[in-house]
């Protein structure tokens, strides 16, 4: 058996078993009521909110800097709790639809620096791995350049050759296999307490984390990750992705080459160097794009950290470990909200989302246009004024995150990449316009693949010169297109010119006594009294017989019904294939 195929094994045989026993099981019951203990005031706190003294009065109200204090409570405890509860955090920082944006901005400056584990311990794990250090590197840097809750790099030589190791930190998947145990047992009771509408999304966040972080632990999946982007930009001189050593990667330990470069971040050594930064956030959000929407596989962890810059304007990717995956219906989606972006139609923004699952079709669209404008300025990096965005959050507050927004993990992930890359590209260039990039994007790459009727579209749209300006008045177009949303309210208001009120009155009194005397008829037909037998034959037969007379000598206006429903249109599909 050859060194490559062993390593691969060792991958696959590591990255299929989560650890169990007694020990996962023993340390679970220990962190519960560690958690447990540290999660009392918050959960207290809560109960109060909802009743004032926790069994009985009325709820209170809770100001935005309280709950921005409460917020920093819940990341100083996550910190406190270790390396599955800063992810889980990190994580719940990309969730606007499952806590309030207090909460999402003061968890999304967790980072997952801790302090290193001894040497002694890594040189164990790769040992355990590989086998003697001296065998398989010719030279092993013992300090750390890089450490994180769950793994730790190092700089090595390999056959004449600078690397990079990434080794997980010992013991981390039975520490972090018990807090997920934890987090299953303590979730309903979570959710009992959480609003109606969080309870789903809650549940789903926690199953999305548990998948996450499993995948985090195993560099088998990332070294997939690193060689499947890779293959996508080979032919990218202006992008480096590290490449991995195969032959010294298991699921515990990934080598890869080395590529060096600048943080993205360092604005003035880029300047130094005499790096365009326009360019630099032109290109990098290009290829964001091209991972997303193009390619359906994307790192998605784009902290400054992570990205870098070489002299020549090479952008450097690392870290792997988070990564996400769209598939084509997604994506064909995700470019429908870019053209939505690129010609500014919030209506068919918010159709989009619709679409893609993560806005409820029965949201107020009133509402929610408004919120999508606001976003879309920010994109724009226009000033907004502080009483819209007030005036907006007042509308909506106990509901903004209660039933709107549901974001399965994909598009969750697509949030926090974009909300993270334009921090990064604003640190670059504090102009940075994202729409104008998109617009770029859709109407040079996109277009290409889409073919030429994404062009003709976009760039009538753009223009304001669209064919169904030329076909339609603009007004009846939105009407049109509110109706396929089910939203169309139809009011009709008519003239009585005709005696129309008048004809219909009569008809409907007719039609009464008709329906009224058939089962009179039949009734004194079986009691056998003649007399009022033919008395109600002959009153009804004279209804019927006015009844139909008045419709044949009616030459007025006649009363259309507008068919705007979607049944209407099934059905007239059905009958007419062709239309």
């Amino acid at each position: 058996m050859s060194e490559s195929a062993g390593a691969g094994e060792r991958t696959s045989s590591s990255a299929s078993t989560q650890p169990t026993g007694l020990s996962v099981t023993l340390r679970a019951l220990w962190r519960t009521g560690v958690i447990v203990w540290q999660f009392v005031p918050l959960v207290l706190a809560w109960a109060r909110d909802r009743r004032r003294f926790i069994f009985f009065g009325r709820s209170r109200s809770v100001s935005s800097t309280e709950r921005t204090r409460r917020a920093r409570e819940l990341k100083t405890t996550f910190v406190e709790l270790g390396p599955a509860f800063i992810k889980l955090g990190q994580m719940l920082s990309t969730r606007p639809d499952a806590l309030p944006e207090e909460y999402v901005e003061v968890l999304a400056e967790l980072q997952d620096r801790v302090p290193p584990d001894d040497w002694a311990d890594i040189e164990r794990v790769i040992e355990s791995e590989l086998g003697p250090i001296e065998q398989h590197f010719d030279e092993f840097e013992t300090t750390p350049i890089s450490g994180a809750s769950l793994g730790q790099v190092y700089v090595a030589e390999c056959g004449g050759e600078t690397v990079a190791v990434k080794v997980l930190r010992p013991g981390i998947r039975e520490r972090v296999e018990s807090d997920l145990r934890v987090l299953s047992v303590l979730l309903p009771i979570l959710t009992r307490g959480a609003p109606p509408g969080q309870a789903f999304t809650l549940e789903n966040v926690a199953e999305e984390f548990a998948a996450t972080i499993r995948r985090e632990m195993d560099y088998g999946h990332e070294a997939r990750m690193l060689q499947t982007v890779g293959r996508n930009f080979a032919d990218s001189d202006d992008i480096a992705i590290p490449s991995v050593r195969e032959t010294h990667s298991t699921g515990r330990l990934l080598t890869m080459t080395y590529v060096d470069g600048v943080k993205i971040d360092e604005v003035e050594r880029l300047d130094e160097l005499a790096i365009d930064r326009r360019e630099v956030v032109r290109r990098l959000e290009e290829v964001y794009i091209q991972m997303i929407v193009e390619d359906g596989v994307f790192h998605a962890d784009p902290h400054p950290g992570n990205l870098a810059v070489q002299p020549d304007g090479t952008l450097v990717f690392y870290d792997f470990g988070m990564t996400g995956s769209l598939g084509p219906q997604t994506r064909e989606q995700l470019m429908e909200f870019y053209i939505a972006l690129a010609a500014d139609d919030v209506e068919r923004v918010m159709d989009a989302f619709v679409a893609m699952g993560a806005m409820d079709p029965h949201a107020n669209r009133e509402v929610m246009r408004e919120a999508f404008e606001i976003a879309i300025e920010q994109f724009r990096g226009e000033d907004i004024s502080q009483y819209r965005i007030e005036e907006l959050v007042g509308q909506f507050e106990e509901q903004l995150y209660e039933f709107p927004m549901r974001l399965p993990q994909d598009l969750a992930l697509v949030v926090r990449v974009t909300t993270v890359l334009e921090g990064v590209c604003r640190t670059l260039d504090p102009e940075f316009d994202f729409i104008d990039i998109i617009t770029e994007y859709v109407m040079e790459e996109g277009a290409a693949e889409a073919g030429t009727a994404v062009r003709e579209e976009l760039t009538n749209t753009v223009r304001a010169t669209s064919r169904a300006l030329v076909r339609v008045p603009r007004g009846l177009e939105t009407a049109l297109d509110t109706a396929s949303r089910d939203d169309l309210l139809v009011q009709a208001l008519m003239e009585d010119s005709g005696g129309l009120t008048t004809r219909m009155a009569r008809r409907l009194l007719l039609g009464l006594v008709l329906s009224a005397g058939v089962p009179i008829v039949a009734f004194l037909y079986t009691r056998g009294t003649p007399v009022a037998l033919w008395t109600a034959v002959a009153l009804t037969t004279l209804a019927g017989g006015t009844l139909l007379l008045s419709f044949r000598r009616q030459r007025g206006p006649r009363l259309s019904q507008p068919q705007f429903t979607r049944h209407e249109l099934r059905q007239r599909r059905q009958t007419d294939p062709e239309e």
